[in-house]
């Protein structure tokens, strides 16, 4: 079977199984199973904007946790300000998830835009470094701002509302987060089958070549990394949804490394890499979570051996070198 239909077989059935698993949990009653891969979900959507700068363009950021909990702390203000009625900046808050959404993003895409701006006039270590600071200064301001909860976290007391749904079905807050990561991956599958997609690869192998053909290195990549950024912010929104938490822990550059370790053992700049990686690093938790306190070692075992031995993750071994879907 050619490597063509293996990955694209291959994703079918990672998104098939996705969905179907938390619906035979719905009718055997496993709440929890539920739980579960909506967390999954929300965490491959945080490795599908990561992917879309890294797999693509090669921006290796250390910072994105920045965006992911930028997008949780917009859910959990708006929330709270809907809930004590008291202005926010003029305006009341929201529990409208379509709305807390739209703010998450534009917040993440201008932080995005903003770190972008000063980040990629570096490169290599000095890139990693200085989106590493920029997070690390956002998270010490999330921890010593009072008026939302400082180092103790923001608690949203009500989970936020989508029109037609009740979010407080686990199985329906699951379907909503599945069909944004959908939607996710149908954005990074469109950019990178694009002429800005293909720009931006061209960019990550040789930016002075790219540069000589009249196309701007700095602007496409700032593009990409502002795009990536609000998808990771949307992740940070729906995980403070499904915590009812927005927590400055998901600031912290444990989080940032955490977003990293997705891509890696899914494999960088697939499609479905996000999705598999998110799926064993959860399942890897749960698993050995449960058994030593030192699990992480353990996962630290299985990274060095996906970098050392399998350069295309864990989708890469099963559906070859080649990137495809």
């Amino acid at each position: 079977m050619p490597d063509f239909t293996k990955e694209h077989a291959l994703n079918a059935v990672i998104a098939l199984g996705l969905l179907v698993v938390p619906l035979w949990a719905y009718f055997a009653g496993e709440i929890f199973t539920i739980t579960l891969f909506t967390r999954i979900t929300i965490l491959a959507l945080a490795g599908v904007g990561l992917n879309i700068a890294l797999g693509l363009g090669g921006m290796v950021s250390f910072g994105h946790a920045v965006y992911f909990g930028a997008g949780g702390y917009a859910a959990g203000i708006l929330a709270q300000h809907a809930f004590n009625g008291a202005p926010l900046l003029g305006l009341s808050g929201s529990n409208q998830m379509l709305v807390i959404w739209l703010v998450a993003m534009a917040v993440s895409g201008l932080l995005a835009a903003v770190i972008g701006a000063f980040s990629l006039r570096t490169s290599g270590i000095f890139f990693i470094m200085i989106t590493l600071a920029f997070a690390q200064m956002f998270y010490y301001f999330a921890i010593s701002w009072p008026a939302y909860g400082g180092e103790d976290g923001l608690p949203i007391y009500v989970r936020n509302q989508f029109p037609g749904l009740n979010t407080m079905r686990p199985l329906e807050l699951f379907l909503i987060c599945w069909g944004v990561l959908m939607a996710g991956l149908a954005l990074f599958a469109t950019l990178r089958a694009s002429r800005f997609g293909a720009a931006l690869m061209a960019i990550r192998q040789n930016p002075d070549r790219v540069a000589s053909l009249g196309i701007n290195p700095f602007g496409i990549k700032l593009a990409a990394f502002v795009i990536s950024g609000m998808v990771t912010g949307l992740a940070g929104a729906l995980m403070a949804d499904l915590s009812r938490f927005a927590s400055p822990a998901g600031m912290a550059w444990t989080m940032s490394g955490e977003l990293i370790v997705i891509i890696i053992l899914g494999g960088t700049g697939r499609l479905f890499g996000p999705v598999v990686g998110a799926a064993f690093l959860v399942g890897f938790e749960v698993f050995f979570g449960g058994l030593t306190e030192h699990w992480k070692l353990w996962l630290g075992v299985v990274l060095l051996a996906a970098v050392l031995f399998g350069r295309g993750g864990i989708v890469g071994l099963i559906a070859g070198r080649e990137r495809f879907g």
